[in-house]
């Protein structure tokens, strides 16, 4: 697993991981903050070369699971990473009683944050996802509100992908619209987050949007207004 820069401090790296028979892959997005620190939203599998990669970008300031689904690998970044502050999103404390978090995402900003980035829960969602949008490289980081596929060489998994609006375009799958419990609310904080305008997204789940990321956003959930 190898990290790629997207933007001025701002990194991403992938790895394979298979969801209910699908081959959806994962993605930990990197900032380096104006301290110098790293925030690191969504963490993947810690091996060796991956530790040397991140550790050359800086020190780990803060560990961020973003929703109540990704935290698989928290756990090891969190023991790797000691020195580091933990945040998890609300509700995730209770799912994952074993990991300790000196932060919940629904609380104010952190101080080492607020030069660098905006926060905005995503409410009326079943995920509890909290994204941010990184101010100096135009950057909003994502995990499961927008995916990114152009195709997949595993047949489930392209089929999935075209029944779920995904095949080669941007968006939701409309199999996940049933964790929009409140689309009122959902609708707020998408169009806060448009405003954003963001010039890029990186996603947990596909390849950074990387162009018209606005629009793609904007387009994707152009659902909750129907």
């Amino acid at each position: 697993m190898a990290l790629a820069s997207i933007a001025p401090n701002v990194w991403t790296a992938p790895m394979p991981h298979v969801f209910i028979g699908l081959h959806l892959g994962t993605r930990m997005t990197i900032v380096r903050l104006s301290d110098g620190s790293l925030f690191v939203h969504s963490p993947i599998k810690l091996d060796d070369d991956l530790k040397k990669q991140i550790d050359a970008l800086g020190p780990v300031g803060h560990i961020v699971a973003p929703n109540l689904y990704h935290h698989l690998f928290f756990g090891e970044f969190a023991a790797a990473y000691p020195e580091a502050k933990t945040h998890g999103a609300p509700g995730l404390e209770k799912k994952r009683s074993d990991l300790a978090f000196d932060a919940t995402l629904d609380k104010a900003l952190d101080p080492s944050w607020r030069d660098d980035l905006s926060a905005l829960a995503v409410e009326g969602c079943a995920f509890g996802e909290t994204v941010f949008f990184h101010h100096p490289s135009s950057t909003m980081l994502t995990a499961d509100i927008v995916e990114n596929f152009e195709t997949s060489d595993h047949w489930p998994t392209r089929w999935y992908l075209k029944a779920a609006g995904l095949h080669g375009t941007p968006g939701l799958s409309k199999l996940l619209r049933v964790m929009f419990r409140d689309k009122a609310k959902a609708r707020r904080a998408i169009d806060q987050a448009v405003e954003w305008n963001p010039e890029r997204i990186t996603v947990a789940h596909g390849e950074p949007i990387v162009a018209n990321a606005r629009e793609a956003l904007r387009d994707s959930y152009a659902w909750l207004s129907a």
